[in-house]
């Protein structure tokens, strides 16, 4: 058996960064790979160059460094989709000039670290979802030309300290959710400068002290009070939408200013509001007996239900063995989240002792496959089968108690395989000392299919062998596919099919370790580090079920089946592409088919390119499911014995050699 396919670059996220260039700052690279980390969906791919192995970041999207290729100057990724966080780590770009993240989908708050960047001139995190404060640390950011905080969801005061940008021209912070007064004020008299500005003396305070301010943008938030005099240069439009006392900027309603975010109440206490309050006494006062009652019994019921809810997830949470993991490199004993491991998720699954394997595996010498980051060994259990073992070579401070939590979810997603078609899954290995990670599989002796197509063993393929394998897999897909959930295979193609001594089909998903490190990463990058958190394995993000992807590699692989032509190589190109011109054309179908075999059935080979005709329609809507394509197969196809000696005059010779 060749070697597993790559399982992915399994540290990238999690391992500890790998920067061998001399010139370029570590602790920078580290910090872009953790901002990566905290972006859980991107859907553009726009960080899709970042790789943790890159000696180089410089040549990253988005990434702009010095002349001299040392440092970070600007990062520049907007309108990309990004949903994530913000992480403290950025602050330790303390060489950033421009970080601009506009028109994106990040949550949470804006660190108190963007404090750190004491060379920003421009902060442009505009259209997102940020919430939480202006963190006052801001103000340590006093070569800051720019800023744009604009259509967020940001709470809170503005805080004094924005005053100390003497350089600030540009200050976006509209459409928020910001209260209080606006952080201006002065004892003097202003007088208008030759920019239509105006100038203050030392005892200014807040905005009053931003001497080259320009534009402003304060509307629609929820401030109070008046617009200050340093300010009135700026177009009333700069404050409308807010609780101002002024009449020049249209503002909110006094509905919608009553109604505003948790704060201080700004409302008076003169008579209205008191003959308000004597009026709702009286209504609750005059409330029939009965109706009171109800209410009564209603909210008792209802917060009984909400403390038995509370106490159940307490002790769920309590009951499950946790694994600190921690979210960042720190020394902090705060900076870690809890991760619950169901421990009877993997009850029904065999677990195998390392010292079991190693003796089946002949002290693991027996090695048939390898790649990056998994070894494969050949082994056979005392008075059992012979077995594949496959060892994920992971060392034990890259293992993260997410990557734990998704292994056991995917050991339990395998075991539940149970199909002729599929390969299956005996068991697992779990050890700390040596740390082990183990999959156990039965062994199928005959390699894979791609190694029979493509490396000189396809003449042992005759036709109605290759339509017996096609119609395995194709049960082996309609099974998968109709399991609830869903089960479907990361990375479909030959590789992944692997034949047993009769050449029989099994379908078996090594590349599903992939989804491990996506679904992973996204929630690596969803946790902060205030504080422990209960994380329940079902709580998970489930496995990707790309069922028309599928269905669309099937098509593929059917043709690779048929023609005995790799899916895609150098100096033919695209399978795909080739074969358009004779799929459709009954007088050249048949140039399809692979120059080795000298026989084969028409009828098949007309029943399997108008399969592939359907499952690479572009149009996913009009692709047939696996039961369809699989009952229109098992109906056209005949592997009968007798269609078998139709189809060629040597099939006893050909049956005889396979026997």
């Amino acid at each position: 058996m060749r070697a597993v396919g790559a399982v992915g670059t399994l540290f990238v996220v999690f391992g500890v960064l790998l920067v061998t260039c001399d010139s370029f700052a570590p602790y920078e690279g580290w910090a872009l790979i953790t901002f990566k980390e905290a972006i859980y969906e991107d859907p553009n791919m726009a960080l899709s160059n970042w790789n943790a192995l890159d000696a180089d970041p410089c040549d990253w999207s988005g990434v702009s460094c010095s002349a001299a290729r040392d440092h970070v100057l600007k990062i520049n990724i907007s309108n990309s989709g990004l949903k994530g966080f913000l992480t403290p780590d950025l602050g330790h770009l303390t060489y950033l000039q421009e970080l601009i993240l506009h028109n994106n989908n990040l949550i949470g708050t804006i660190p108190k670290e963007i404090g750190m960047l004491k060379n920003l001139k421009v902060l442009d995190l505009g259209m997102n979802q940020l919430s939480g404060t202006i963190p006052p640390e801001m103000g340590n950011l006093t070569n800051l030309i720019r800023i744009n905080l604009e259509s967020n969801g940001l709470t809170g005061m503005m805080p004094q300290e924005l005053g100390n940008l003497k350089y600030l021209e540009e200050l976006l912070l509209d459409r928020n959710k910001l209260q209080g007064n606006v952080p201006a004020e002065s004892s003097i008299n202003f007088t208008s400068n030759v920019q239509g500005m105006y100038a203050s003396n030392a005892t200014s305070s807040g905005l009053c002290r931003l001497s080259q301010l320009k534009v402003a943008d304060f509307s629609f938030n929820f401030l109070v009070g008046g617009i200050p005099k340093c300010l009135e240069y700026l177009p009333s439009v700069s404050f409308q939408g807010n609780c101002l006392q002024n009449k020049d900027a249209k503002q909110r309603s006094g509905a919608q200013c009553g109604a505003s975010p948790p704060g201080k109440s700004h409302s008076g206490g003169g008579p209205k509001n008191h003959f308000a309050k004597d009026k709702a006494k009286r209504e609750r006062t005059s409330r029939p007996g009965w109706l009171l009652a109800l209410e009564i019994v209603t909210g008792t019921m209802v917060g009984t239900l909400f403390l038995i809810a509370l106490l159940t997830g307490l002790q769920r949470c309590n009951s499950k063995p946790s694994i600190i993991i921690p979210w960042k490199k720190s020394a902090s004993e705060k900076d870690h989240i809890s991760v619950y491991v169901d421990s009877d998720a993997l009850k029904d699954v065999m677990r195998f002792s390392r010292q079991e394997l190693e003796v089946a595996c002949e002290d693991f010498s027996n090695i048939i496959g390898s790649s990056p980051d998994s070894l494969v060994y050949k082994g056979t259990i005392k008075g059992g089968p012979e077995i594949a073992v496959i060892s994920l070579c992971i060392k034990e401070e890259h293992w993260t108690g997410y990557l734990e939590l998704y292994f056991q979810r995917e050991v339990a997603d395998l075991a539940r395989l149970n199909h002729d078609n599929t390969g299956r899954l005996l068991g697992y290995c779990k050890e700390s000392t040596p740390f082990t990670r183990m999959l156990v599989f039965e062994y199928a002796s005959n390699g894979t299919l791609y190694e029979h197509l493509h490396y000189g063993e396809g003449c042992q393929l005759s036709w109605t062998r290759r339509m017996k394998i096609v119609l395995g897999i194709a049960r082996g897909l309609k099974y998968l596919h109709e399991l609830d959930p869903p089960f479907t295979i990361s990375e479909l193609n030959s590789s992944a099919v692997y034949l047993t001594e009769d050449f029989y089909p099994k379908l078996v998903d090594f590349e599903s370790w992939k989804t491990i490190l996506a679904r992973s990463e996204k929630h690596s990058g969803s946790i902060d580090s205030q504080g422990s958190i209960c994380v329940l394995a079902n709580s998970l993000e489930g496995r990707h079920e790309d069922i028309q992807g599928n269905i669309y590699a099937f098509g593929v692989l059917l043709l690779e089946i048929v023609s005995g032509r790799p899916p895609y190589c150098k100096d033919k190109g695209s399978l795909v592409n080739w074969a358009k011109e004779y799929l459709e054309l009954p007088e050249v179908m048949s140039y399809v088919v692979d120059p080795e075999l000298k026989h084969f059935q028409y009828e098949d080979l007309k029943a399997v390119c108008e399969v592939v005709n359907l499952c690479l329609n572009p149009d996913t809507t009009k692709r047939p499911l696996m039961q369809e394509i699989s009952s229109m197969l098992e109906t056209r196809i005949d592997t009968s014995f007798s269609a078998e000696l139709k189809s060629s005059s040597l099939a006893w010779a050909e049956l005889a050699l396979s026997s």
